[in-house]
């Protein structure tokens, strides 16, 4: 049997989504599958990016050479990965600049990949998403290059990046990029944040939203439905740094003055 049409289907695959296919047409004989995958390799048809995953190249194609894209390979990392993080920004084209680091959120273990010049790490799904069964809130499908994959709305994407700065870049990358983006839906916003039940972050998002209040329509039912989440005591915007700090008494954060400041547009 020949796979053209599977690899005409599939710019990146699995051993798993290989099978399905073959059972169907009534080859799932695994030694079917073996030879297979050996005569395509030998004619530099597809590309081993790690145990269970494959690149298809085109035909006539360099395999050492022939282009991979990262986000399929992301979203083929694990059974339930979802782009995400700075990740889901580039995505959806809302990134201020390009990074070599991909990261999903998984529940599966999977252990970091290094392929063709790019990262790829798994971020566990939040304890809070886990422990109420809604991993996939927030998480939207799309079709590229003929992968269906999953990724983080721009909605969710806000959030996570403010939860979990570490998974994004420096102050400039978060900012520049979420400004970048014109409309959220705040409803999903909202709802989100209070399913993380972390009040720093609550806290955290209503700021932002605050201060971009007249540009993304945000109004006051939606700043109170946040500043009712927000932490008890002052907590620090960012986790590790207490110099130069001025409390937001609005939101009860001690906040950089690099971020109240926005010292990065000074800088010509």
């Amino acid at each position: 049997m020949k796979l053209n049409e599977f690899l005409s289907q599939r710019t990146v695959f699995t051993l798993d989504e290989l099978d399905r296919f073959l059972t169907a047409r009534g080859s799932g004989n695994p030694n079917t599958r073996k030879s297979l995958l050996t005569y395509y390799r030998k004619q530099g048809r597809i590309i081993p990016i790690r145990r269970g995953l494959y690149a298809t190249v085109s035909a006539g194609g360099d395999p050492r050479s022939s282009p991979v894209d990262p986000y399929l390979v992301a979203a083929k990392m694990t059974p339930d990965a979802v782009i995400a993080y700075h990740s889901a920004l580039e995505f959806h084209g809302k990134a201020y600049s390009v990074h070599t680091r991909l990261h999903y959120v998984s529940a599966s273990i999977s252990m970091p990949l290094n392929f063709r010049g790019h990262e790829f790490i798994r971020t566990p799904v939040p304890p809070a998403l886990r422990a109420k069964g809604k991993g996939m809130f927030g998480v939207m499908r799309r079709n590229r290059s003929g992968v269906d994959l999953r990724v983080t709305s721009l909605e969710r994407t806000l959030v996570d990046v403010l939860d979990r700065p570490d998974l994004t870049g420096s102050w400039e990358e978060i900012w520049r990029s979420l400004e970048s983006i014109e409309f959220f839906d705040l409803d999903q916003v909202i709802t989100y944040v209070l399913l993380l039940e972390n009040a720093t972050t609550a806290a955290k998002v209503g700021f932002f939203l605050d201060q971009h209040k007249e540009v993304l329509m945000v109004e006051d039912v939606h700043l109170e439905l946040l500043r009712k989440h927000r932490p008890r005591q002052p907590h620090y915007y960012v986790r590790g740094k207490r110099d130069d700090c001025r409390w937001v008494t609005d939101w009860n954060l001690m906040i950089p003055v690099e971020i109240l400041n926005k010292s990065w547009e000074e800088v010509m």
